[in-house]
């Protein structure tokens, strides 16, 4: 790899941890550069799943004050999230790669969707949330219990827009402000990771100095993402993700 090929990836680590911090969508920077530098898929998915749990972790120590008081939602759907994870890393490793080919452009298309109508789907969450007057379950009942075990394998297999999945989930199902569920979402995706990190790190062909570019830009990136991303025009990083997604796409389909 080329000196000029590890600064991209450093920089595309530092674009997702921004992006997760803020949107929840830095996968859709990190694997198509991988992609982009010739890495096989299934390698590239699995060094940058292992490569942006530092980051995670940043993101959950960012937002541990909104934590405070949740431990028993955590535990309830943390387990989900654990099985989730687990589950999705193993089909990872037991299909095909050639089915892995096959599947993520179509994953790929529906992550960026979720991406686009992320923002009517946060209006629509908060207009719910204003105007309900039944009372939710305190922890989401079993409908969010299966729906945050299904989003866990998705994680696990790819997991791109997942952040964006759970806080959708959460806001649906679960009454309370939108930063402590963006917390409970952190600590989720966190564990889906690093589950799947661990399960990779045992099993799987990793390529270790692209998780060492990533992990480190990640967490220079959710650092970043904390203080500045917030000021950044939303619509102008959406469509970030949007293009470099596509690129991802169109590789995957004519490589």
């Amino acid at each position: 790899m080329t000196w000029l090929q590890q600064v991209a990836i450093f920089a595309a680590g530092i674009a997702a941890g921004g992006i997760n911090t803020i949107v929840g969508s830095g996968t859709l920077i990190t694997f198509p550069a991988l992609l982009a530098f010739g890495l096989p898929p299934v390698t590239a998915n699995v060094s940058n799943t292992i490569g942006l749990v530092p980051g995670s972790v940043s993101g959950v120590v960012g937002y541990r004050r909104e934590l405070r008081g949740q431990r028993s939602r955590l535990l309830r759907l943390g387990t989900a999230s654990l099985l989730g994870g687990i589950t999705g890393a193993i089909l990872l490793l037991t299909m095909p790669k050639e089915a892995f080919k096959a599947i993520v452009p179509v994953l790929i298309i529906a992550a960026l969707i979720l991406v686009v109508v992320q923002p009517r789907l946060a209006a629509w969450v908060k207009k719910r949330r204003e105007g309900g007057d039944t009372a939710a379950p305190e922890h989401g009942g079993p409908i969010l219990l299966v729906a945050v075990f299904a989003t866990g394998i998705y994680g696990g297999y790819f997991g791109a827009a997942q952040g964006v999945l759970l806080i959708g989930l959460l806001g649906v199902f679960v009454h309370d402000d939108i930063q402590r569920l963006n917390g409970v979402k952190n600590v989720l995706a966190l564990i889906v990771n690093g589950v799947s990190a661990l399960i990779f790190i045992v099993i799987a062909e990793v390529d270790w100095q692209v998780v060492a570019l990533i992990a480190v830009g990640s967490i220079i990136g959710g650092q970043l993402g904390a203080k500045v991303g917030r000021k950044l025009p939303p619509n102008v990083l959406r469509g970030v993700i949007v293009v470099v997604g596509t690129i991802a796409v169109v590789r995957l389909l004519t490589s």
